[in-house]
């Protein structure tokens, strides 16, 4: 099934898996025009659980020319080792870097000793070129990378920012096995800002599972709000969100039967 919601377009799946295999073969359509077009593809990856079938699909599609890639993730725990099972940069390292080797890729050191040089340095790194794809999650607070509700600015000045952690948010890592208590999640991050997330010309969204479904209602049919973060996809003017059964099940849009688009 595909619908609109806003500008984004939305595509639901019957399986995780089947969305996962759509959104690499979208990816990799993205990033190969991106080379064609520019010499090279600027790629900015979120991590979790959520993206684990998709990045699989994507590493395994054959034809992505990655020694054109420049490689980027969104956010990073304060604090927290590269070497922590629970760091994005381990993530990103092992799902994605370690299997198809990019020309370069950039990590987010919120462990730095001064987090505002490290603030500044990973801005200006983004704000050089032009982000051609974003891969952009929606957490179970509707959060995209970490902007959660009360501290998402839709009009941020700022690419990059060390935000506090909402305890929606701590909880969601508690529970998706990344740490084994709540005071063990850190409480502070260093997340690309939703302007930053939005200067990316295409937004892939992948947002499978159950967990998913009232942050998918809320960003596809509740109001355009930095309450739901994950709301602005409707405003992006080249968005597609993919979903399977279960993440998509809460929405108006798919109990009425809404008619197809026609051309995407």
């Amino acid at each position: 099934m595909e619908l609109a919601a806003g500008l984004a377009k939305v595509h639901i799946f019957d399986s995780a898996s089947e969305l996962a295999s759509s959104a690499a073969h979208r990816a990799g359509t993205l990033i190969t025009g991106a080379i064609d077009n520019f010499g090279c593809a600027r790629v900015m990856a979120a991590t979790g659980n959520s993206q684990v079938q998709f990045i699989a699909a994507l590493v395994n599609l054959p034809g992505v020319n990655w020694n054109r890639v420049e490689l980027f993730h969104m956010d990073e725990y304060v604090g927290l080792s590269p070497k922590h099972p629970a760091s994005f940069r381990l993530w990103i390292k092992t799902r994605l870097v370690d299997k198809v080797h990019p020309a370069r890729a950039h990590y987010l050191a919120a462990d730095a000793p001064d987090l505002d040089a490290e603030t500044q340095r990973y801005s200006e790194l983004l704000l050089a070129a032009q982000i051609h794809l974003a891969f952009v999650g929606f957490g179970e607070n509707g959060h995209i990378a970490f902007n959660d509700p009360h501290v998402a600015d839709f009009s941020d000045p700022a690419t990059v920012r060390r935000v506090a952690l909402d305890e929606a948010c701590r909880r969601q890592q508690l529970g998706e096995g990344h740490f084994p208590d709540l005071d063990s999640v850190p409480s502070e991050a260093l997340t690309v800002t939703c302007p930053g997330l939005f200067r990316a010309a295409s937004w892939i969204c992948c947002v499978p599972d159950s967990r998913k479904a009232q942050a998918v209602r809320n960003a596809l049919e509740g109001p355009i709000s930095p309450l739901c973060p994950a709301s602005l996809v409707r405003q992006h003017p080249n968005a597609s969100v993919y979903l399977d059964g279960q993440s998509a099940s809460l929405l108006e849009a798919v109990s009425a039967g809404v008619r197809p688009l026609e051309h995407f």
